[in-house]
């Protein structure tokens, strides 16, 4: 479709042209049976065979076993998993690495419920780094770390060693954007509006035998992850269209490649821009002090002053750009390039940031 925008929106965002191609077919006639995708029952054989298939195919793509780990799909968004993963694993005391907003809300949530130790923090030089270093305590019930902060454009490549003590991430805006070994999490939840579809639901990956000896049994039915496996995410109404939209994109994810295609195209599109910030660093300064630090998937910089900023994010609307405003708590600008972001976006961003650079400088 040539009239589409190029969109950098932070989420909800670009999903594949294909994906929303077969979504629009099948809100029309869902697979031939003459009903709407938004009209099916949960219940029905055939929307259980898309939980089915979504499950699998999120399980195949990180190598991961059915025997070892279970995979979910929940409301709430992440915002409800801060407080779920306490309810049901923090008994004494819990680690988190506070490294943006949503890390920061998570252990706020945490602590609600619980100790909480920040092992480490960045929120002294307001999240333009990524700690070095981290105190964690080894008898922690786990640690939890947000692996992309999409506000402040930082995230982990390479994941701490945590030791022996249980690992759940927030992998929300990078999930399935680059590889990680995915056996060392015992807890893996993401949003789905950034990387896997629409807004509504919430993937979760969570090891069994973590499950089995360290979740709480006095946990309310709806916020206990017992509950949602069993019924094998269906235990209630679960947000159907977006766990189509999901499942769709899991197989769209699959014959692009994989996740080392997926991998090498974000890292291949963020170079595009970084090269160009890198190139004039008095005048687009990058927010990251340190550039193993700079995110794939959420490039974050500023201009010179606030009114070249809003020159820049007006210019680029005007040739088809779309949510490059950075977040309003920071300002400046944000170019989120996600899974679905095609290449010709983050070409024509580059070109006109060398035009607009050449204009303004």
């Amino acid at each position: 479709m040539s009239n589409r925008a190029h969109n950098f929106n932070p989420g909800p965002a670009v999903l594949p042209l294909s994906v929303l191609e077969e979504t629009r077919d099948a809100v029309v006639n869902f697979s031939n049976l003459g009903m709407s995708i938004l009209e099916i029952s949960h219940r029905s054989k055939d929307f259980e065979a898309i939980v089915q298939a979504a499950e699998a195919d999120a399980l195949a793509i990180m190598g991961l076993s059915a025997q070892d780990y279970s995979v979910i799909f929940v409301g709430g968004g992440a915002s409800l998993q801060f407080a779920m993963i306490p309810m049901n694993f923090l008994r004494t005391k819990a680690d988190y690495l506070v490294t943006g907003e949503w890390a920061t809300k998570a252990a706020k949530e945490a602590k609600l419920l619980g100790a909480v130790n920040e092992a480490a923090s960045s929120k002294d030089k307001n999240f333009n780094y990524l700690p070095k270093s981290c105190k964690f305590s080894p008898d922690a019930d786990y640690v939890h770390i947000t692996t992309n902060n999409t506000i402040y454009g930082t995230e982990w490549k390479a994941v701490p060693d945590v030791g022996a003590v249980p690992l759940i991430a927030d992998m929300s805006s990078d999930m399935f954007g680059i590889k990680r070994d995915w056996a060392r999490y015992s807890l893996i939840y993401a949003g789905a509006q950034k990387n896997l579809g629409p807004a509504g639901v919430t993937m979760v990956v969570i090891k069994k035998a973590f499950l089995e000896a360290k979740a709480k049994d006095q946990v309310p039915t709806m916020l206990k992850y017992k509950t949602h496996i069993d019924g094998k995410s269906l235990f209630n109404t679960p947000p159907v269209f977006a766990i189509f939209v999901l499942g769709k994109t899991l197989k769209w994810i699959q014959k692009e490649g994989g996740l080392a295609a997926i991998e090498a195209l974000n890292q291949a599109k963020a170079k595009l821009a970084y090269d160009v910030i890198d190139a004039h660093p008095g005048f687009y300064k990058g927010t990251v002090t340190d550039k193993a630090d700079r995110s794939i998937m959420n490039l974050t910089w500023n201009l010179p002053t606030p009114e070249l900023e809003e020159k820049f994010i007006g210019e680029a609307k005007k040739r088809g750009m779309v949510g490059l405003k950075g977040h309003r708590s920071v300002g400046g600008i944000r170019s989120s390039q996600y899974n679905a972001c095609p290449t010709e976006s983050v070409e024509t961003l580059a070109k006109f940031m060398e035009e607009f650079y050449a204009e303004n400088k």
